[in-house]
């Protein structure tokens, strides 16, 4: 059933209607639809359009069309109902006949799919916020498991200071805090009610509307009819979250597919998000990571487009708000598909705690110790880095570490260099010196992750 035609005397071609139909994916708003139906129905009680009784009919039709929703939401598409709107009424003039014709009076497809969006988004967002603890969780229980791992730090990919694994973990930790984070304030923004601003210049009826945003739960309604209807800054920015949390859980994943690489050898994935080849019997290759980093790319393909249809639309409701809704569905579907692999990946990974200290301890890594040990001997800084570059390139062409060089061979170097620069040349110094907030000794890590913990409780 179409929700207007009396204006036209043709019927729409069937190929245009195929275009224009959007029951195909905003189907999933079926349940906030008849939220909103029910709160509207309650609204129309005040005004006098509707009596007691009827609102009560009504009230109990859509509560048995939600249970219907709810046990099989996929029969809506069995209908040729041109979008959800169109669908919940027809069900309802079904169960109640007449009555069910009144429903939509003062009332607009405009600020209904506008409510409806924002009532599915608030609920979608509390979903994302438990994932993303849920990947914070899993992070700082791998860190607390694996402490006293060490292995190399990276710059340019090329090994640069030592650091822990833990340490490593709790550096996702932080991004994704600032994912919740932006999910949290997303979610105060979003949290105002369009319904009863009409198609664009609000309801002939005096609706409280402040009293109907408290029956649907938001905080608050709108303060102006025609930026209500028009408003899709709440997908935007929910897509634009998405994008940059998905950014770090392709960081993420790049890392670990460096890590289980054959050339490092650091970690062994579990079998459960791995797979093989079709040719080669000896590979084990890492589907799960490898899916998360490309689906980055999909979900900022979905805020580049939804960026683009909104930048030229003039006030208010235009046709092309259609297209918020397929890109939203499917960026914010596959970011929470994303996160939830990632906890799956960390739940059984296996470190190598031997390759990832023999890693550390090659690459010059404590470089930096013997730069600060010169400098404490009063060696200007500039001058201490000038004469560490050149004790490297001695090394390098030996094939030794640091902290095997004698003394003698230091000392062609600088004067200044005596026996006490070997303890701090070790793995265990270079880690406990950076004992500052956010370093990587030991008890900073430790009160990192006792702080994670508190936070995430």
């Amino acid at each position: 059933m179409a929700l207007w035609g009396g204006r036209f005397t043709q019927a729409a071609d069937q190929r245009f209607k195929h275009f224009n139909d959007s029951l195909r994916f905003d189907y999933r708003l079926a349940e906030q639809d008849i939220t909103g139906s029910v709160a509207w129905s309650k609204a129309l009680v005040t005004v006098n359009v509707l009596t007691r009784e009827e609102q009560q009919r009504l009230e109990q039709a859509l509560a048995e069309l939600l249970a219907d929703v709810r046990e099989n939401p996929m029969q809506i598409l069995e209908s040729d109902a041109e979008d959800i709107h169109s669908w919940v009424e027809g069900k309802l003039i079904d169960k109640v006949g007449d009555l069910g014709k009144k429903l939509h009076t003062g009332r607009s497809r405009n600020d209904q799919v506008a409510t409806d969006l924002k009532l599915w988004c608030k609920f979608q967002v509390n979903e994302l916020i438990t994932a993303v603890r849920a990947v914070q969780r899993a992070l700082v229980e791998t860190a607390a498991t694996h402490q006293d791992v060490v292995m190399p730090g990276y710059t340019h990919l090329q090994r640069a200071q030592p650091i822990t694994f833990a340490h490593w973990c709790l550096a996702y930790t932080e991004m994704l805090a600032r994912d919740q984070s932006r999910l949290e304030d997303a979610l105060k923004r979003l949290d105002v009610s369009p319904l009863g601003c009409g198609a664009l210049a609000g309801t002939a009826y005096p609706i409280d509307r402040e009293q109907l945003a408290e029956w649907l739960g938001f905080s608050s309604a709108t303060r102006n009819s025609l930026d209500s209807v028009s408003d899709r800054d709440h997908a935007l920015e929910l897509m634009s979250h998405a994008s940059i949390s998905m950014i770090h859980l392709s960081r993420f994943a790049e890392d670990m597919i460096f890590f289980n690489s054959g050339e490092a050898g650091f970690i062994e994935l579990s079998d459960k998000v791995t797979s093989g080849s079709s040719l080669m019997p000896q590979k084990k290759n890492p589907d799960a990571l490898e899916l998360i980093r490309g689906k980055c790319g999909r979900v900022q393909g979905a805020l580049t487009g939804m960026m683009m249809t909104l930048k030229g639309l003039p006030l208010a409701y235009n046709k092309d708000m259609q297209e918020d809704k397929e890109g939203l569905f499917d960026a914010l579907d596959t970011w929470l598909e994303c996160l939830h692999m990632s906890c799956l990946v960390l739940e059984d990974i296996q470190l190598n705690s031997t390759r990832c200290k023999e890693a550390a301890e090659q690459g010059y890594a404590n470089s930096t110790e013997l730069a600060d040990y010169l400098v404490a001997k009063g060696v200007p800084f500039r001058e201490a880095h000038h004469i560490v570059g050149e004790v490297v390139v001695s090394a390098i062409k030996q094939g030794i570490p640091l902290e095997q060089l004698s003394l003698e061979h230091f000392k062609q170097f600088s004067d200044t260099i005596e026996e006490d620069v070997y303890p701090l040349l070790s793995l265990q110094s270079c880690l406990d010196k950076r004992n500052a907030k956010g370093g990587v000794a030991r008890e900073q890590v430790t009160y990192a992750i006792e702080q994670a913990r508190a936070r995430l409780a």
